[in-house]
């Protein structure tokens, strides 16, 4: 069951981690806005999805990601 629909605490520390990864996400878009984290905060919107494909995933992407890999996959044999 969802603990965040059943615990005011669990709900709680959900907010504050979503918000934590959001300010997170604001940081690295200053770092490398390629990727326009501050936008989309690391779902694969399409645009996040277009920026893989042209710049190839950079050093804080999840490498185990599926969307990640076949990123990394489409720049290295040109697909």
């Amino acid at each position: 069951m969802r603990g965040d629909a059943r615990c005011a605490v669990v709900a709680a520390a959900s907010i504050l981690a979503k918000v934590y990864r959001d300010a997170l996400l604001v940081d690295l878009d200053r770092e490398d806005p390629r990727y326009g984290f501050a936008i989309h905060k690391g779902y694969s919107t399409p645009a996040h999805m277009e920026a893989l494909r042209l710049h190839g995933p950079g050093p804080h992407h999840r490498a185990g990601f599926a969307r990640v890999r076949a990123a990394q996959l489409s720049l290295e044999f040109g697909v």
